[in-house]
């Protein structure tokens, strides 16, 4: 036999008992045999990252508060960012989350699937996820910041992941079909999914401290990404990202508000489908000052009516300027999508906020999930069985509208 041929031969051999040999020391999953013992079980999520090129964290805004030699950084917001392999999509993406969230939200559902960040990547989008100052990975200064509050599992069962079997007192209740769960306690405690969904809901601070921290450190993200972008936002994110929009106009080619924190100017009780004669946004939009023109330079400036009736049965009558109506000068002509699903408490009010920008000039495009044929989803919809459907038609608006 040729030598050359017996050492190849003999490589191979060697090749194949150095695998053998591995194979036997890493043993394999008793759940998956075809699987080394140190891959993690099926029971852990974990996603493919073939259409990322990069990713990182980084940290935006904050500054040293406190007297001095005992200085702490206050109001730093953590920034997770995923670069795609191919960037197809000219804007990226900034997601800013809702009250009692942070950035994870985005990244997967409590059932374990790809959340929307990851559609959006292998969509060719550069992705930016927050969580904001005094929340989840950013820090949280005890004596500055505020004290902490937290949703019990049965606020969060009542509006959003079972409001019938929970006791929930609102109108399209019994439309909310979504939750991703074929457990006998769907959305209840002891849904393991509902039991997982809960242990990513974390303390919040008072509404207006984290708005003024969100929106420094929203203003200043943009800035350190220096090109236009696409805000998305989540009910608390609303407001947040209205008042980033208006401090940094040319840094925002459009929005897409998901039920964002409303309505306008009175408070509402969803239950009754009535306004409560409390004030809220008192701004129009938010609860922080905006720039209108003529200028704005108290709420008591913006001058407004209550509709006749209400568009539907279910939904209350907008708050509107009378004229000369004040115009939002950095969000005229910026175009919005504003989305309200089918079994959501939100639907009471989310058609407010929509009018309000319209009237004031910016190009609000607002939608009843159901009238697009997408049903039966609830407030936090990114995390719904029909997730992917309702992302996809995001994406698609994003790609007809903002050019």
């Amino acid at each position: 036999m040729n030598s050359r041929i017996m050492k190849a031969g003999l490589a191979v051999l060697f090749a194949g008992l150095v695998v053998m040999l591995a194979s036997n020391h890493l043993g394999a999953r008793a759940d998956d045999p075809k699987k080394p013992a140190a891959m993690p079980p099926s029971s852990i999520p974990t996603f493919s990252t073939d259409n990322i090129a990069r990713e990182g964290f980084f940290y935006v805004g904050g500054e040293y508060a406190g007297a001095p030699g005992k200085e702490v950084m206050r109001g730093a917001m953590y920034v997770e960012v995923m670069v795609p392999k191919q960037i197809r999509q000219r804007y990226p993406i900034v997601f800013f989350h809702g009250n009692g969230q942070t950035g994870t939200g985005w990244r997967q559902t409590p059932d374990g699937r790809p959340g929307w960040a990851y559609y959006l990547v292998n969509h060719g989008y550069v992705v930016y996820m927050v969580d904001y100052p005094a929340r989840g990975r950013s820090a949280y200064v005890p004596d500055m910041d505020g004290k902490l509050g937290m949703r019990t599992a049965l606020d969060l069962e009542q509006i959003w992941t079972a409001p019938v079997p929970s006791g929930g007192d609102f109108p399209r209740m019994k439309l909310y079909t979504q939750w991703p769960s074929d457990s006998p306690k769907k959305g209840q405690m002891g849904d393991p999914v509902f039991d997982n969904f809960i242990k990513g809901q974390v303390q919040f601070i008072p509404g207006q401290t984290q708005a003024e921290l969100a929106v420094a450190a929203g203003v200043a993200l943009l800035d350190k990404i220096g090109t236009p972008v696409i805000l998305i936002t989540h009910s608390q994110g609303g407001g947040i990202g209205f008042n980033v929009a208006d401090a940094r106009p040319k840094l925002v080619a459009g929005m897409v508000a998901i039920e964002p924190g409303g309505p306008q100017i009175g408070l509402v009780d969803t239950a009754k489908v009535a306004y409560t004669g409390k004030i809220g946004n008192a701004w129009g939009i938010t609860n922080m000052p905006m720039h209108y023109d003529p200028p704005v330079n108290s709420p008591d400036d913006l001058k407004t009516y209550l509709e006749d009736k209400s568009e539907r049965p279910d939904e209350v009558p907008c708050y509107m300027q009378k004229e000369p109506v004040r115009k939002l000068v950095s969000l005229e002509n910026m175009r919005i999508l504003s989305i309200s699903a089918e079994g959501t408490y939100h639907r009471v009010f989310d058609v407010c906020i929509p009018k309000w920008l319209n009237q004031a000039g910016a190009k609000d495009d607002f939608v009843r999930l159901e009238d697009v044929g997408i049903h039966g989803n609830m407030h936090e919809m990114f995390l719904d069985k029909n997730s992917d459907v309702i992302i996809k038609f995001i994406d698609e608006w994003i790609r007809k509208n903002i050019k």
